[in-house]
């Protein structure tokens, strides 16, 4: 699952991208056909992008700051490209990871079991 999700892959056949461009899913796998509606990581991406990244590095821009007391040109060179690349880069690869949590585990809302079945049918099932 780790492997599909950092390729972007999808998590039934891991052979096409699970991507139509950067951060839009696709509609279906053009290769096995799984359907991506049940696919919704929300802002998980950002959110775990966020935690990971951007917090570990506010304590660097602060420790540059407290000890260094740089101008303003070399927090604009330095904390503004890694908060900027750091938090960008990793939304794609984590993406991808939520979605393949959720089609390995099944995940849906609480106590809509019925309406999913009704709804969307059996053949979405992941294939263990």
């Amino acid at each position: 699952m780790l492997r599909t999700a950092w390729k972007g892959l999808c998590p039934r056949c891991g052979k096409a991208s699970m991507f139509q461009s950067f951060l839009k899913l696709r509609d279906v796998c053009p290769s096995c056909g799984l359907n991506y509606r049940f696919a919704s990581p929300d802002d998980g991406p950002a959110f775990f992008s966020l935690c990971i990244v951007a917090f570990p590095l506010m304590f660097f821009v602060v420790w540059l700051e407290v000890v260094h007391e740089p101008p303003f040109w070399v927090h604009l060179l330095t904390s503004f490209p890694l908060m900027l690349i750091g938090c960008v880069l990793p939304l794609q690869p984590i993406k991808a990871w939520l979605v393949a949590s959720q089609y390995v585990h099944r995940a849906q809302e609480a106590g809509t079991e019925h309406l999913w079945e009704k709804l969307h049918g059996q053949d979405d099932e992941p294939k263990i």
